[in-house]
C-alpha cells in the first residue's frame, strides 16, 4: 500500500477547499469558473508553432488571454513552410532564461519540438495528447512546456489539455525529489558550461587584452604569408580565381574551405567545384539583363547560392524555383543606419520572397555611443525574422570603422542576439577584412558564432591568411568567397 504523507493530505485539503471557495463564487455570481485556471499574477507564457501548427496556436492565443495570462508569440505568423526547430529552440529559451513562466509549443505531431525544446537547459518538455498525460506531465515530472501534436488534437481538446496543464503543480515530495535528479543529470552534462560560469568576471577591456595576446601568436607574418606564382599575379581582381586557380581553390577547400564565390561571367567550372561557390552581385548599377546571367550561370554550374540586393530577391527566386540554387540577401546594407523595425521588416519581406540567408548591418553609429541596448535591439529584430522564416542570419560589424575593444562588443552583442554569423565588413566601407579582426572575432565568440570575412580579399592568398586566423566563410564583392566547413563536405 502506498504511504500518504501528513504533508500531501494538508495540500489536497488545501486545495479542495479552494475549489469549494470558487463554486461558491460561482453560484453567487451567475457565472461560470474554470476550476485552478484563474491567475493572481499576471504569468507570461511563451507560445510558438511551425506552419503545421499554426491554426492551432492561433486559437490557443485568446484562450490563455481569457485566462488571464500574458502571452509571448514566438511565431510562426503564417502557414507558409517553416522549420520547427528553430522556433521551439525561441520558446524554450524564453522559458530558460525565466523571462516566461512557461511555454507551449505546436508543429504537425508535437514529437520534434518536444526533443528539440529538451535540449535547452533548464527546460522539461512533454508531448501531451490527452488530459491525463497533461496532467502527469506537470504532477510526477513539474515540466515547464508543453508541446502539441496540430494534427493530432483539435482545437477545443488543446484547450482542456492547456487547462489542465496549466492548472496542475508537482506537489508530492517523492516527485519533487525525482524532478531534483533529473536537473542533477542536467547539470552533469553541462559542466563545460559551470566551468565558464564560475571563472572570476573580465571586463571588456580585459577580454580585449586577453583575446588580443592569443590573436599575437596566431596571426604572424610567417604563419600567414602565402605567396602564389601564377599567370594572376598580381590580381586584377577579376573575381575568376575558381576559373584560373583551380588546384589553388582545391587547396583551400581541403584547407578547409565549405564555399568559394565567383563573379558574373563565369565559364566552365568543375562541378565538384561549384557546390562550394556563392555566385555574388551586389552592385547597385546592376541590371536586370546581368541578374538574370547570375541566375543562369547559376543554374548551369550549379552553384550553392546566387547573393543580391532585396530588389531581386524575388525575380531570382522566380528563376531558381526549379533548382537546388538558393538566395541570399542583405539588410540595411551598406550603412546599417535605419531603425530596428526598418531592417525587421526587410529581413521578413526577403524571406517572404525567398531569401535563405541574411546579412544586416549593425548600427555603427549606436556601437560607438556605447548604446548597447539599441545595438542589442537592432541585432535582435533582424534574427527573430529569420528564425522565423528559417534564414540564417549574419551581423556585418564594418570593422575598420571600429576599436578593437569596439569589435569584441560588437561580437558579444552579436552572440546574445543569437546571430549564425558575425562578419566583417560590407565591402562598401573604409577598409575591408583583415586576419587581425577575423581572429579577434573568432575568439570573442568562442565557437558560439561563425566568422565570415568580407570586403578586400582579392586574391587566394588573402583567402588563405582569413582560414588561418579562424574564418568558416570568406566574401569579396568581386572574387574569392570562402565559407564554412571542411571534413563533411569533403566526404560529399
Amino acid at each position: 500500500m502506498q504511504t500518504i504523507t501528513a504533508e500531501e493530505v494538508k495540500k489536497a485539503v488545501k486545495k479542495a477547499l479552494q475549489i469549494l471557495d470558487m463554486e461558491r463564487d460561482t453560484a453567487s455570481s451567475g457565472g461560470q469558473v474554470a476550476l485552478g485556471a484563474r491567475v493572481t499574477e499576471a504569468e507570461t507564457i511563451a507560445l510558438g508553432s511551425d506552419h503545421g501548427g499554426f491554426e492551432l496556436k492561433e486559437s490557443l492565443k485568446p484562450f490563455l488571454m481569457e485566462l488571464g495570462y500574458k502571452v509571448t508569440d514566438c511565431g510562426t505568423t503564417s502557414q507558409e513552410s517553416v522549420d520547427y526547430p528553430r522556433i521551439a529552440e525561441a520558446v524554450a529559451e524564453l522559458v530558460s532564461r525565466g523571462d516566461c513562466n512557461r511555454g507551449i509549443m505546436v508543429d504537425g505531431a508535437g514529437i520534434g519540438s518536444c526533443v528539440v525544446a529538451n535540449k535547452v537547459p533548464g527546460v522539461r518538455a512533454a508531448m501531451c495528447y490527452d488530459i491525463s498525460t497533461a496532467r502527469n506531465s506537470r504532477e510526477h515530472n513539474n515540466t515547464n512546456l508543453l508541446t502539441l501534436g496540430g494534427g493530432l488534437v483539435g482545437p477545443k481538446l488543446a484547450q482542456e489539455i492547456v487547462r489542465v496543464w496549466l492548472e496542475t503543480e508537482c506537489t508530492a515530495e517523492r516527485h519533487l525529489r525525482r524532478v531534483a535528479q533529473i536537473e542533477e543529470v542536467e547539470k552533469k552534462y553541462l559542466c563545460n558550461v559551470t566551468a565558464v560560469a564560475e571563472e572570476p568576471e573580465v571586463s571588456v577591456e580585459g577580454l580585449v587584452e586577453q583575446i588580443s595576446q592569443r590573436v599575437a601568436s596566431k596571426v604572424t607574418a610567417t604563419d600567414l604569408v602565402h605567396t602564389m606564382a601564377t599567370a594572376c599575379d598580381p590580381c586584377s581582381g577579376c573575381g575568376q580565381c575558381v576559373e584560373k586557380q583551380t588546384e589553388e581553390v582545391r587547396r583551400i577547400i581541403e584547407a578547409g574551405a565549405g564555399r568559394i564565390s565567383s563573379s558574373l561571367g563565369s565559364s566552365e567550372i568543375s562541378k565538384q567545384l561549384a557546390k562550394f561557390i556563392d555566385h555574388t552581385l551586389l552592385k547597385p548599377e546592376a541590371t536586370r539583363e546581368q541578374i538574370e546571367q547570375l541566375c543562369q550561370e547559376a543554374e548551369k554550374f550549379q552553384f550553392a547560392t546566387v547573393c543580391v540586393n532585396p530588389a531581386w530577391v524575388k525575380s531570382c527566386r522566380e528563376q531558381l524555383q526549379d533548382t537546388p540554387v538558393k538566395i541570399c540577401t542583405v539588410v540595411g546594407f551598406p550603412l546599417g543606419a535605419t531603425t530596428p523595425e526598418v531592417k525587421a521588416f526587410e529581413a521578413r519581406q526577403a524571406i517572404r520572397e525567398g531569401a535563405k540567408e541574411i546579412d544586416m548591418v549593425i548600427n555603427v553609429g549606436a556601437l560607438k555611443s556605447a548604446d548597447d541596448a539599441l545595438v542589442l535591439r537592432d541585432i535582435t529584430a533582424v534574427t527573430e525574422a529569420c528564425r522565423d522564416g528559417s534564414a540564417l542570419s549574419k551581423v556585418i560589424i564594418e570593422a575598420a570603422l571600429l576599436t578593437d575593444e569596439e569589435k569584441v562588443r560588437a561580437c558579444l552583442l552579436a552572440r546574445e542576439g543569437k546571430a549564425d554569423f558575425v562578419k566583417t565588413s560590407t565591402g562598401f566601407g573604409p577598409g575591408g577584412a583583415t586576419a587581425h579582426d577575423v581572429a579577434l572575432m573568432k575568439e570573442a565568440v568562442q565557437c558560439q558564432l561563425e566568422v565570415k570575412a568580407a570586403g578586400g580579399i582579392r586574391t587566394l592568398a588573402d583567402a588563405k591568411k582569413m582560414l588561418e586566423a579562424g574564418a568558416t566563410r570568406i566574401g569579396a564583392s568581386a572574387g574569392v568567397k570562402i565559407i564554412r566547413e571542411t571534413e563533411e563536405l569533403m566526404e560529399n
